[in-house]
């Protein structure tokens, strides 16, 4: 009796994980919106691609973004860190007051929480990579001066 009692509770539970279950959700490649970065933001052609944005619970954000030649983001920091994954060409990172660092695709970068950085293509070739962040109190980047031409080509 015990054997059948317990097949018995196994089955109710299992018949009722689906009723409980979430449906999964697929945004479709063309579905998303694409812009051209905001000048305010960045300097030279940032081509930005939203993977996938705040909403439902779901506290992170991510971007994909191509720089051309020359183009790189602003100095800004993240409440939360921000996790880079570079997915084509080589470009340069440099956080305040470090040296200025090349990356290229495969590489990963991790840039914790309150840490003054920008990103972008080399001077000569681009650069793209999926940036993802998590926000806190309503904010996933805090967007400050323009890296000038000097510190860019240091």
């Amino acid at each position: 009796m015990k054997r059948h009692l317990t097949g018995l509770c196994a089955a109710a539970v299992l018949a009722a994980a689906p009723a409980m279950a979430q449906d999964m959700e697929i945004s479709e490649n063309g579905s998303r919106d694409s812009f051209v970065g905001p000048d305010k933001y960045f300097t030279g052609t940032a081509v930005v691609d939203r993977v996938f944005a705040q909403k439902d619970g779901r506290n992170l954000s991510a971007g994909r973004v191509t720089f051309a030649p020359g183009a790189r983001s602003n100095w800004h920091t993240h409440p939360a860190g921000q996790t880079l994954i570079v997915t084509s060409g080589t470009g340069w990172v440099q956080q305040e007051g470090g040296e200025k660092r090349r990356i290229q695709a495969g590489d990963v970068v991790w840039t914790p929480a309150g840490v003054k950085h920008w990103h972008g293509a080399t001077d000569s070739t681009s650069m793209g990579h999926i940036a993802l962040q998590a926000f806190v109190d309503g904010e996933n980047v805090k967007w400050l001066e323009a890296v000038s031409d000097d510190q860019y080509l240091d």
